[in-house]
């Protein structure tokens, strides 16, 4: 059994020759603008990184950048949340820090968006939407007829929020780091990804009270710093490309993540799961 495990591994992992279909071209791989990714540092020195998605919740991304802006999770933030399976979440655990100027408390409800930005999609229907795919700028999309919306898949960041008409300012944030909690979809605003040191914040010690919550302030993980990438020096700042997804060798890229190949997988699924088939992010070579 171990040697089945392996040989799946490294079928998975082993480099492909560069005659593919599926393989992009150099131009293919476009920058992450600077303004689009968050860095958190947290105190014990580890850093991870959120690419923001402004296009799909403009109001709360333009929260995020103010609060970062005037460094509000410099002081008295953590990582306060850590529930198995599900969430990492961070912010301020009373909930009780004045916002920074000019942040809208409760923003409108940007759950879903009108489309479509979506060029290239999945072949089977997605069990939580009508369809699922991919925007050219890297982002996976699911969405029913002129709607569409960000899902809640690994890595993706969401704007933790209280009961209805509480929207969340952005302040309070959340990483998916287990199953994805697709039946979040669309009641939550969905607001980037973690494109970078998720393994910090996945690998945290898992929460002592109800839902993850730690019980006592010694047990979180306080952040010492928040910082967009365009606030850095350009000597320090985090490089990042996306793929885009407007072109047949994509195409080609969703057809082998739908049907795996090589020794291992004697049996195509003839499908995927778009949390199994996230758009490739990669650090700039």
């Amino acid at each position: 059994m171990l040697n089945l495990l392996l040989a799946a591994a490294l079928a998975q992992a082993a480099p492909v020759a560069a005659t593919l279909p599926s393989d992009p071209l150099p131009a293919d791989w476009v920058a992450v603008p600077d303004d689009e990714l968050l860095v958190f540092t947290l105190a014990d020195g580890h850093r991870f990184t959120v690419r923001l998605a402004p296009r799909y919740a403009p109001v709360h991304v333009a929260n995020i950048r103010t609060l970062a802006a005037a460094h509000w999770w410099d002081v008295g933030t953590s990582v306060y949340r850590l529930q198995d399976n599900y969430v990492a979440q961070w912010g301020d655990a009373t909930e009780k820090k004045p916002l920074a100027a000019d942040v809208v408390a409760n923003p409108p409800a940007e759950y879903s968006h009108a489309g479509p930005t979506i060029v290239a999609r999945l072949s089977r229907r997605d069990p939580y939407a009508e369809w699922a795919g991919y925007s050219r700028d890297g982002w996976p999309l699911a969405g029913n007829g002129a709607t569409e919306w960000l899902p809640h898949c690994y890595g993706m960041v969401g704007v933790a929020r209280d009961l209805a008409p509480s929207t969340g300012s952005g302040a309070e944030l959340y990483t998916v780091i287990g199953h994805s909690p697709r039946a979040l979809d669309r009641n939550i605003a969905v607001v980037g990804r973690v494109v970078d040191g998720i393994e910090w914040l996945s690998s945290l010690p898992r929460g002592t009270g109800d839902l993850g919550f730690y019980k006592t302030e010694g047990e979180r993980s306080p952040i010492v710093s928040a910082r967009l990438a365009s606030e850095l020096p350009a000597a320090q700042r985090p490089r990042f490309q996306y793929r885009a997804a407007d072109n047949g060798r994509f195409t080609a890229w969703i057809a082998s993540r739908e049907n795996r190949a090589g020794p291992f997988f004697t049996v195509p699924a003839g499908g995927a799961d778009i949390c199994a088939a996230l758009p490739p992010v990669r650090k700039a070579p």
